[in-house]
């Protein structure tokens, strides 16, 4: 995978950027795993951010007494939606009361399991398997191009060019063993990243969010304008140092917002 590094200022525009992604006419499918401290740190955030139901299920979770809160049981992660993600992310990284309280309730579930928050550089690419409790595992899977329809996924179709350009990676992509899956993940968020990735007003501390990309180049370089444009976001520009599709392609999947 390939490191996409985008300008996201605060905290409304990452949840932005998640619905954004999340309602891309390009997503096949998608896999958002929330763990059950981040839900019952916002139980007291407002019904309307959509919370509700996902803090109920992450109390019952953990204060049921079978399952051993201080585990990497895989009972302790809720599959989630985009809308619950962007709502999540929206009060640990916002600013205001809302904050305040995710971060205070946050911190007494890792006291209760006699869990430090790891001091690293947020968003550290380092193995997941290393943050503990991982509490933010998100990702969409995108539509491969022999699944394209010629009308609705013209966007990019049109983005490779002259059409032979499109077919020839079409031919590479069904020709591929095994087949490739396309791929854009948020970095893992663990609990340093919740509690430290934004300022008290709200605003990254550093604003350069980093996505995991592992799509073809021109392929990539739309679903991220597009992204960038629901979500409010600055266009983003494209380097040219990496051209992993033949000399016909420009952008490379090094992106900045």
């Amino acid at each position: 995978m390939k490191e996409c590094t985008l300008h996201v200022p605060n905290g409304d525009a990452a949840a932005r950027l998640v619905r954004a992604l999340g309602s891309h006419r390009y997503v096949a499918s998608r896999l958002h795993l929330v763990h059950a401290f981040a839900f019952a740190a916002c139980a007291s955030a407002d019904e309307s951010e959509g919370l509700h139901d996902a803090s109920a299920w992450a109390r019952r979770v953990l204060e049921g007494g079978v399952i051993d809160i201080g585990s990497r049981d895989e009972r302790l992660w809720r599959g989630s939606t985009e809308a619950e993600v962007a709502s999540l992310l929206a009060a640990f990284w916002g600013e205001g009361v809302a904050r305040e309280m995710a971060h205070s309730e946050l911190r007494k579930w890792l006291e209760r399991i006699g869990e430090p928050v790891t001091r690293r550089e947020v968003f550290s690419p380092i193995d997941e398997d290393a943050i503990f409790p991982l509490l933010v595992d998100s990702g969409w899977e995108l539509l491969p191009l022999a699944a394209f329809d010629p009308e609705r996924h013209k966007g990019v179709i049109a983005a490779y060019g002259e059409p032979i350009f499109f077919e020839a990676a079409r031919f590479e992509e069904e020709s591929a063993l095994p087949a490739p899956v396309y791929q854009v993940e948020l970095p893992a968020v663990g609990a340093h990243e919740l509690l430290s990735a934004t300022n008290e007003r709200g605003e990254f501390v550093d604003p350069r969010l980093p996505l995991w990309v592992d799509v073809p180049t021109t392929y990539a370089s739309y679903i991220l304008r597009g992204v960038a444009r629901a979500a409010r976001l600055e266009e983003p520009s494209f380097s040219d140092d990496d051209d992993d599709e033949g000399a016909e392609q420009g952008p490379a999947a090094t992106v900045t917002f």
